[in-house]
């Protein structure tokens, strides 16, 4: 069965808004292959409507990059109630029950569903018992504000670590999985 997964970056103080802003003196060749490690297992990727908007707008334009292939060539599967259509190639809505919709595509053959950024999804999934793992690259910055991935809207919600790493730039990778029982 295929697994959900999460993939945020985010500053010490829990802002995981616009990351493309501030991250970039933290992301080096080192943290770049452990993403692209992980994007390795995935085969598609889950979206947010906004998340989506702001990747669609930029990714395809991005010739020569591993990260970009990537994206412009996955599956992407859009959590949207108020698009109708989608430009970016192989995309496709999620309209219905997300617990049912996610069930039927967990059941279907392939890799991992990975969610890239998309925090108002990732809680959402989070309340819903609906996501396995949740990996956060945790940049050695505070911003003071921001949109938070833990915004107080998230009940209380034991995780067990299950992977950990530093990097020569300060950031700190951590995964998690929903503690169970």
């Amino acid at each position: 069965m295929r697994k959900i997964v999460a993939w945020l970056i985010s500053s010490l103080d829990g802002v995981v808004e616009s990351p493309e802003s501030w991250s970039s003196p933290y992301m080096n060749d080192e943290v770049n292959a452990e993403i692209s490690a992980a994007m390795a297992p995935a085969g598609s990727v889950l979206l947010g409507r906004r998340t989506y908007q702001e990747m669609a707008g930029y990714w395809p334009q991005q010739d020569g990059n591993p990260f970009a292939d990537y994206l412009n060539n996955s599956t992407k599967y859009v959590v949207s109630a108020t698009l109708d259509s989608l430009a970016w190639g192989n995309s496709r809505l999620v309209t219905g029950d997300l617990a049912e919709e996610l069930a039927v595509l967990k059941q279907q053959p392939g890799e991992n569903l990975l969610v890239l950024g998309s925090p108002t999804l990732v809680r959402s999934l989070m309340r819903q018992g609906l996501l396995d793992e949740l990996t956060l690259n945790i940049c050695p910055i505070v911003l003071g504000s921001g949109l938070r991935l833990f915004d107080g809207s998230t009940d209380h919600l034991p995780l067990q670590l299950v992977e950990s790493a530093t990097y020569g730039t300060g950031v700190l990778r951590v995964g998690y999985r929903p503690a169970r029982g």
